[in-house]
């Protein structure tokens, strides 16, 4: 082969040239962070703010996963994160005692919610209030479909407790069908603190959870449609919010065991 032939070819082996194969695709990676951001909860205080924000910036940072589900967030926040880190937000406003929340202590802040950033840009978004309701706060769940034709979605659910339990079932049931449906379309991500142990990913889907989190364990889920696979877990200890960050890795379907 004469020189210019060779030099030729390197140039184009990156697109398949010259007997090459394409690059690999990466897989999928999600952080699923609970940033108990609103200023009223208990676990406030452990905030320390803004170093809670500082610290989940750093992680994503770090870790640059794909995409990075958050709950018990402020929108003002979510709008900091992403323009630090170069992501996507999509935010979804949840209500509380019947009216929007203003995130406190600091004020200015925007409303309180749940957030999914994406490095890819995001091409739509849709949201709504689970139909079943326990407790003060009404639960939604928010999907984005990204560039990379990948549904992100979060959630946080109602928890166990006695006055609330009946809710975190019920809302637990319809996220299965949310889920299934997007799944149907395209591949799906989840990640969300379901406040549970049990799953709620519809059937086919893998789950993976922060159990080995020093910090309430066992109750942030991720899960992944059967286009993504060999999904591998590991959680990110956080020092200034009540849940550690749990990082899932997936690969495509058939590249991998």
């Amino acid at each position: 082969m004469g020189r210019v032939a060779r030099v030729g070819c390197l140039l184009v082996l990156a697109l398949a040239g010259c007997g090459g194969s394409p690059e690999p695709d990466p897989g999928f990676a999600l952080m699923q962070m609970n940033l108990c951001l609103s200023g009223l909860a208990g676990c406030y205080g452990k905030t320390a703010y803004p170093a809670v924000v500082d610290e989940a910036t750093a992680r994503i940072r770090q870790a640059r996963p794909d995409a990075v589900t958050v709950n018990e967030a402020c929108q003002g926040d979510v709008a900091l994160i992403a323009r630090r880190t170069g992501y996507h937000a999509r935010f979804s406003k949840v209500a509380y005692r019947g009216a929007l929340l203003q995130c406190v202590r600091p004020g200015g802040r925007g409303l309180f919610g749940d957030a999914v950033l994406t490095k890819a840009p995001i091409e739509r978004a849709s949201n709504k209030a689970f139909k079943a309701q326990a407790g003060l706060e009404r639960r939604r769940w928010l999907c984005v479909t990204t560039a990379r034709d990948v549904d992100v979605c979060t959630a946080h659910l109602n928890t166990r407790a006695a006055n609330e339990v009946a809710g975190n079932e019920a809302q637990c049931a319809e996220l299965k069908v949310i889920l299934a449906r997007h799944a149907a379309a395209r591949p799906v991500v989840f990640g969300g603190d379901v406040n549970r142990r049990r799953s709620c990913a519809p059937r086919g889907a893998w789950t993976r959870t922060d159990h080995a989190a020093r910090q309430a364990p066992g109750i942030q889920h991720v899960y992944g449609s059967r286009k993504l696979s060999s999904a591998t877990a590991e959680v990110l200890p956080a020092g200034h919010t009540d849940h550690d960050f749990l990082l899932v890795r997936a690969q495509p379907s058939g590249s991998g065991g």
